[in-house]
């Protein structure tokens, strides 16, 4: 086993197909349960419900299906999942060229060599591709995120309070940003 970051190679990103999540839920489950055990504020509360949070990977296949999700994973060497990013589309037809960076979480072990960023650039690359002028996303005030967005050139546009619960239940501001493409 390479305990060495420096001695690892980088990790492959793919896109999944909507018939990938149910396969993958398992090892997507698995990275978010490690970010929430980290304390990252993703959606989920300690101590993570790993089938729960498998059935809700398992979920996210229809919007996949019909293109209003798009879903990536980085795999070390061996297949293992140790990163993701989504792009969830506007849903109405006046919001058809903004879409919202989700869930860009990347596994404790595999931090710090540039990962979230490569995942964060790929997104924004391939909603520029797609015709999306606008991308927003929201992540808890005070995170590690926020250094990243800021570094990638993203606009803070405000915070709201209490917005979401963190690991541990209680409720923390949340800063919403904004990225214009192109």
């Amino acid at each position: 086993m390479r305990t060495d970051p420096l001695d690892r190679a980088a990790p492959v990103i793919d896109r999944l197909s909507a018939t990938d999540l149910p396969a993958l839920s398992g090892d997507l489950a698995d990275l978010v349960c490690d970010a929430v055990e980290g304390g990252s504020s993703i959606g989920f509360l300690a101590p993570p419900d790993r089938a729960g949070i498998a059935a809700w990977w398992e979920g996210t296949a229809p919007a996949v299906a019909e293109g209003e999700a798009v879903l990536w994973v980085a795999r070390e060497d061996g297949g293992r999942i140790v990163g993701t990013v989504q792009l969830r589309r506007g849903g109405m037809p006046n919001g058809r060229h903004r879409a919202e960076v989700a869930k860009l979480i990347v596994h404790r072990d595999a931090r710090g060599r540039g990962l979230g960023r490569a995942l964060l650039e790929l997104a924004e690359r391939e909603a520029a591709a797609a015709g999306i002028s606008l991308l927003v996303l929201d992540t808890q005030t005070g995170s590690p995120a926020e250094r990243l967005y800021r570094s990638a050139g993203w606009t803070e546009d405000g915070t709201i309070p209490d917005y979401a619960a963190d690991t541990a239940g209680v409720l923390r501001p949340t800063t919403l940003f904004h990225k214009k493409l192109g």
